[in-house]
C-alpha cells in the first residue's frame, strides 16, 4: 500500500461529467524530469506510465457495459491461464469443477467457478501464490489486513497491482477536481508511533500526483491520537483537504460543536475504511461548510468502487476488478437489490482472487445519469467501528493491531468489546487451542497498540456474527453514548 498521505484516495468536486481529458488534467502543473524545460513539461517514467493509463481510463469510463465486460474476460483469460498454470490451489480447483483454463472464457464458464472465502484463503496459505510471477511485474509485495469480517489474511501483489492501484487514486484526483498545489491532510493508520506521535510532514501527496503533478504539502497524524489533539493539528497545519474515517470525522464533528471549536476552513473531506452513515454529509456541511466524498476499497483488492463526480453513489472500477453482486441464490443482483460482493483481480499475478468474497453488502443502482457505464453501487454495507474511550478519558479510534493480529496468534476471526472504561473483552474464534503463552501474547499486543489501564478478558467462540443489516463490527464499545 502507498505510504504517503493521500494514497488512500482523495476527492473533491470538478464541473461536469463531460469535461474532456485535457480538461480535467489540467487542474494542476505538470512536473517536468527536465528543471529548465517545465512547459510542456517532459514526463518520467513513472509519470508517463501514469498518464497512459489516465487516458486510458478517461475513455473506458464511458464504454457500455456489454463493452467493459468483454474487455474485463478478456484480460480475466490470461489471469485464468496463469493461475491454472501456476497457483497450486486453482490447478487442483479447476480440476474438481472441470474448468479448462485454456477454453475461450464466457458467462457460462465463469458460473463454475465456486466462490472464494477468507476462510478458504487462511487455509491455503501459499499454494494461493503463483510459482512463476511474471518478472516484467516487478517485485512481489505482501500486505496483512483484518479485512471487513475481523478474520486476518496475507495478501500478495506486485509493483504492477501498485500501479493500478496508484492509476486509480489519480482518477480520484481528477474526479474531483482537486488542486494538488493546496495541501493536504490525513488522520488514519500509521504503523510508526501511537498517540503521542506529532505526525510528518512530506513534501507532496504521494505515489500517485507526485510523479505527475507539481504538488503542495502533505500532513498525516495517527488514528491512534485523541480527538482533541487531532483539531489542535488540525489548526497547527490548516490542510485544504482532508482524508480519515467516518467515525473519526463525526467525533471531530462532536468535539467541535459541543466544546465551540473552530477549525480552519476546509474545501473537502473525504472518508474511507468504514461505512459512511446518514447525516453524516449534511453534519460536515453544517458544521465545517464543506461536502463529504467517500469512497470504497478494501487492503486485498484496492479500489473497489469511488464516488461518481455529479452523484453520492458509486463507480465500480470495473478496469482493475470484477464486481458481482449476487443474492442469497448466488443471482446477480438487480437494480434496488443488496446482495453479496464478490470481487475478482484482473491484475493480480502473484496471488489472483477470483470470485472472492470480501464479506461485504452492497446495493445495486441504476445505469447514472452522468453517462459513464461504470456499474453503480447506492450504498455499501461492510465494516463498521465506533470510537474507543480510554481510561483518561480521551477518545481514540482503535487499531489495536489488527493487521497484526494474525502474525501473533493463530486465529480465524476477533472482536474487541469495551465494557467499560477499563474493561476490555477479546473474542476469539481460534485455528487452534490458545495456550497461556498465546493469550500472554495477544494480551500484550493490545495493550502496546492501546496502553496500560485495560483489564482484558479473552473469550472463545465458533462463530462472531454481524449486527444488524449485516454490519460487521471489529471493534464495539458497550459504553452509553
Amino acid at each position: 500500500m502507498p505510504s504517503a498521505a493521500c494514497d488512500e484516495a482523495d476527492t473533491s468536486e470538478m464541473n461536469g461529467g463531460d469535461a474532456s481529458f485535457a480538461q480535467v488534467m489540467g487542474t494542476g502543473t505538470f512536473r517536468s524530469i527536465l528543471p529548465d524545460t517545465v512547459w510542456p513539461a517532459i514526463a518520467g517514467p513513472r509519470a508517463a506510465s501514469l498518464l497512459a493509463l489516465q487516458y486510458q481510463l478517461e475513455r473506458s469510463e464511458w464504454f457500455p457495459p456489454e463493452q467493459l465486460r468483454q474487455e474485463q474476460f478478456r484480460q480475466l483469460q490470461n489471469v485464468i491461464r496463469h493461475a491454472g498454470a501456476s497457483v497450486p490451489y486453482y490447478g487442483k480447483l479447476f480440476a474438481e469443477h472441470g474448468i479448462d483454463a485454456n477454453a475461450p472464457l464466457d458467462d457460462a464458464q465463469w458460473s463454475k467457478l465456486p466462490l472464494l472465502s477468507r476462510v478458504d484463503i487462511q487455509q491455503a496459505g501459499d499454494t494461493l501464490i503463483s510459482t512463476a510471477i511474471p518478472k516484467s511485474h516487478g517485485e512481489m509485495t505482501s500486505l496483512s489486513t483484518s479485512g471487513s469480517t475481523g478474520m486476518p489474511v496475507t495478501i500478495k501483489g506486485t509493483a504492477l497491482t501498485q500501479l493500478f492501484w496508484l492509476a486509480l487514486t489519480l482518477r480520484d484526483h481528477l474526479w474531483s477536481g482537486m488542486d494538488p498545489a493546496k495541501k493536504f491532510g490525513a488522520v488514519r493508520f500509521m504503523k510508526k508511533g501511537g498517540a503521542e506521535f506529532p505526525g510528518e510532514r512530506h513534501k507532496g501527496w504521494g505515489g500517485a500526483a507526485d510523479p505527475v503533478f507539481v504538488t503542495g504539502p502533505s500532513f498525516v497524524l495517527n488514528i491512534m491520537t485523541p480527538v482533541e489533539k487531532q483539531i489542535e493539528w488540525l489548526q497547527q497545519t490548516r490542510p485544504d483537504y482532508l482524508l480519515t474515517y467516518p467515525s473519526n470525522l463525526m467525533a471531530l464533528l462532536t468535539h467541535c460543536r459541543h466544546n465551540k471549536v473552530a477549525i480552519p476552513p476546509l474545501q473537502l473531506v473525504e472518508t474511507f475504511g468504514e461505512i459512511l452513515p446518514p447525516g453524516v454529509r449534511d453534519a460536515t456541511k453544517e458544521a465545517w461548510a464543506v461536502r463529504v466524498v467517500d469512497m470504497y476499497s478494501t487492503n486485498e483488492v484496492g479500489y473497489v468502487a469511488l464516488q461518481c463526480p455529479e452523484h453520492e453513489h458509486y463507480h465500480v472500477q470495473s478496469e482493475n476488478l470484477l464486481v458481482e453482486v449476487i443474492d442469497e441464490g448466488g443471482r446477480p443482483c438487480a437494480p434496488g437489490q443488496t446482495g453479496r460482493v464478490i470481487v475478482s483481480t484482473l491484475h493480480n499475478f502473484a496471488m489472483p482472487l477470483l470470485r472472492y468474497a470480501l464479506g461485504d453488502f452492497a446495493t445495486v443502482g441504476k445505469p447514472c445519469p452522468c453517462g459513464r457505464g461504470l456499474p453503480v453501487l447506492t450504498n455499501i454495507v461492510g465494516r463498521v467501528r465506533n470510537m474507543m474511550t480510554l481510561p483518561s478519558g480521551d477518545q481514540i479510534w482503535p487499531t489495536f493491531g489488527a493487521s497484526k493480529i494474525g502474525d501473533v496468534v493463530p486465529i480465524r476471526q476477533f472482536q474487541l468489546v469495551q465494557k467499560t472504561l477499563t474493561e476490555l473483552e477479546f473474542h476469539v474464534v481460534p485455528q487452534r487451542s490458545f495456550t497461556s503463552d498465546d493469550e500472554a501474547k495477544m494480551r500484550a499486543l493490545i495493550t502496546r497498540e492501546l496502553g496500560p489501564g485495560f483489564q482484558i478478558a479473552i473469550t472463545y467462540h465458533e462463530a462472531i456474527a454481524r449486527g444488524p443489516g449485516g454490519k460487521y463490527e471489529d471493534f464495539r464499545s458497550e459504553l452509553p453514548a
